[in-house]
């Protein structure tokens, strides 16, 4: 199966996807597809990496990816659990290039608009739970309505854009590959020093050519990006570890130095480690 571009598997004449993924883990190559994609996470979290943003994502949530948006789901390997998601996958185009124009829709061309960025879903989840969960024992027809009521939904919630930055053009197959490899790496050792040197051998480039490729297609470098996987996972350490100190968390998540860690997580998140953990 080809890293990027992904491919989403559907009959030539089928407009719209519903897809349901029971796994232990989520698809976790980095990839991106021309097809919106509308999720319902029933169970499962981990770490979403969705254009130059971290976030992570837990049961109960509700995401839309736009149309040809890297990115890419980790599932935490901790949960024995297995993970469920629902997916409606669609194109503006689906139904006709047309369609979506029409003026009885004009007041949903918000979503699409957002969805460019992606978003997550905070508000009216009780109206749109129920949508998803109905789909498995619709029709085409009636899955097609639903669609266009919780799309109709979540144009009326409160979201918040999961990524600030999108690298426009497609990614060659290449490129997914060098990537993913990339975020691998990272996700694995975060805890570990990383060097330059180490992560452009990976990439299998110079250092200076790997600044700039990262750069070009994240919008950070790639100490950033580090750095931001780093926080995330003191995050998780935070809320589900209360009684573990917070010094011994930023040593695990590869902070030699707790008032570095303070400064950046303040940087990062716009609070102090314990105000966080408060907040909780």
């Amino acid at each position: 199966m080809k890293v990027l571009p992904f491919k989403i598997p559907k009959p030539k004449n089928e407009a719209l996807v519903y897809q349901i993924d029971r796994e232990q883990v989520f698809y976790d190559q980095l990839h991106q597809h021309g097809e919106i994609q509308i999720s319902y996470v029933e169970k499962g979290a981990g770490s979403l990496i969705v254009g130059d943003s971290i976030n992570e994502y837990k049961a109960g949530d509700i995401l839309v990816i736009g149309s040809f948006i890297p990115h890419v789901f980790r599932s935490d390997a901790r949960i024995k659990e297995e993970s469920l998601m629902h997916t409606l996958f669609f194109d503006q185009d689906s139904f006709g290039k047309d369609f979506f124009q029409l003026t009885d829709l004009s007041s949903i061309q918000n979503f699409f608009d957002k969805s460019e960025f992606g978003m997550l879903i905070h508000s009216r989840k009780r109206n749109i739970i129920p949508l998803f969960h109905a789909l498995s024992h619709q029709n085409k027809v009636e899955q097609i309505a639903s669609l266009l009521m919780i799309i109709n939904q979540i144009n009326r919630s409160k979201t918040t854009p999961l990524s600030s930055f999108v690298y426009r053009k497609n990614f060659t197959d290449d490129e997914g590959k060098r990537m993913s490899k990339v975020y691998d790496y990272v996700m694995e050792r975060y805890h570990e020093p990383i060097t330059l040197d180490e992560i452009a051998e990976k990439a299998n480039m110079s250092k200076n050519a790997f600044c700039r490729y990262f750069k070009k297609r994240t919008n950070k470098t790639f100490f950033q990006f580090l750095i931001e996987i780093r926080i995330e996972n003191a995050c998780k350490l935070i809320i589900k570890n209360p009684e573990l100190a917070i010094a011994v968390i930023a040593e695990q998540c590869g902070f030699n130095n707790i008032a570095n860690f303070n400064r950046k997580f303040k940087a990062f998140k716009h609070c102090t480690p314990t105000q966080y953990r408060n907040q909780f």
